[in-house]
């Protein structure tokens, strides 16, 4: 029967056992892994211009922001947290173990790297001296090695959990129903994520805090990040710059 086969472990030759620490760990890392951090990455890539905005009129909505911090901040809890439980019996043998300690060291590489990202500058955040002068705001060699290392890495931590979390349900021979459960999820989210993309949603983050006025700074560059849309002031559209 359907119920009985949901229930069944994905391999029917082995037993699907496991004690409280490793059930505890795989639900907390799901639901940080799994879950949180590939929404909040899906926030901030597509809503920082917001349904109904009256963009440029009003700009730096920082819901997208917020909502990236916040939910990465629970990541990392839920992340130290979710080894703790293991500790110290984590050897790290398996590929699933090994891999995922490559995921908490990224993880502290972008907690640093977010450390050290540099000053904001521009007209709603200006220098001591009074100057526009910032970091992000004249795109200095630093924010724009800070953005490509941060935003690749937070690609390569989605795909990296995921293994890790497909290789977690295998060793610990997860029933049926976990293997699609999460496989819808992710599903869902590759859709949405096309779409949104399909959509232009994906805005450069310099026009979504500053506008599109060509006297700025950061706009006189190509975007940064793959696939993100530039407005053009004088069309007042979406237009891709490859």
């Amino acid at each position: 029967m359907i119920g009985e086969w949901l229930a069944t472990p994905v391999d029917p030759e082995r037993v699907h056992e496991v004690g409280f620490a490793v059930s505890w760990h795989a639900r907390i890392m799901v639901l940080g892994w799994g879950f949180l951090a590939p929404v909040s990455v899906l926030i901030a890539r597509f809503f920082k211009v917001l349904p109904g905005q009256d963009f440029p009129r009003e700009l730096d909505t920082q819901f997208w922001w917020h909502t990236h911090w916040i939910g990465f901040t629970g990541v990392l809890l839920l992340t130290i947290f979710g080894v703790g439980l293991l500790l110290p019996d984590a050897s790290g043998d398996s590929w699933h173990g090994r891999l995922g300690y490559c995921v908490l060291t990224l993880v502290f590489l972008q907690v640093a790297l977010g450390i050290f990202r540099g000053t904001k500058g521009g007209p709603t955040a200006p220098s001591s001296d009074g100057s526009f002068r910032g970091d992000h705001y004249s795109m200095t060699p630093w924010r724009t090695l800070f953005e490509a290392c941060h935003k690749s890495l937070g690609y390569l931590l989605l795909l990296l959990s995921s293994v890790v979390i497909v290789l977690g349900l295998w060793d610990a021979n997860a029933p049926n129903w976990m293997w699609i459960v999460i496989g819808a999820w992710w599903a869902l989210l590759i859709c949405a994520a096309f779409a949104l993309q399909l959509k232009g949603l994906a805005v450069d983050t310099y026009q979504a805090i500053w506008g599109p006025d060509p006297s700025h700074p950061g706009n006189k560059i190509p975007p940064k990040g793959w696939g993100m849309r530039r407005i053009e002031q004088e069309r007042g559209d979406y237009v891709r710059r490859d």
